[in-house]
């Protein structure tokens, strides 16, 4: 049998589905205002308000993996699933 592994996050998955509908639709928001052509400051506060959402979904995402992936990991495991960790969070936070 080919078991479907549990992540972190499913505890709050029905909290995050909803999270990232209201994020892509502020997405579309944006789009909207551009093909409108609106004043280049409100988008620029639209695109603010979508990153700070993202980024408190990413943070319920590393909250999860450390709570409930890492914590149930055995030894090596464990060590393993924080290095992996480490270096999503640091894809997370690299700025062009």
């Amino acid at each position: 049998m080919n078991e479907r592994p549990v992540h972190g996050y499913v505890v709050e998955k029905q909290a995050l589905l909803p999270r990232l509908s209201r994020i892509e639709g502020q997405v579309r928001g944006i789009a909207r205002m551009v093909e409108d052509e609106r004043y280049c400051v409100d988008v620029l506060d639209q695109i603010a308000a979508v990153q700070a959402a993202v980024e408190k979904v990413a943070l319920g995402l590393v909250d999860g993996h450390v709570r409930r992936c890492m914590a149930s990991a055995a030894g090596d495991e464990r060590d393993a699933k924080a290095t992996e960790l480490v270096a999503a969070v640091g894809r997370l936070l690299k700025t062009s």
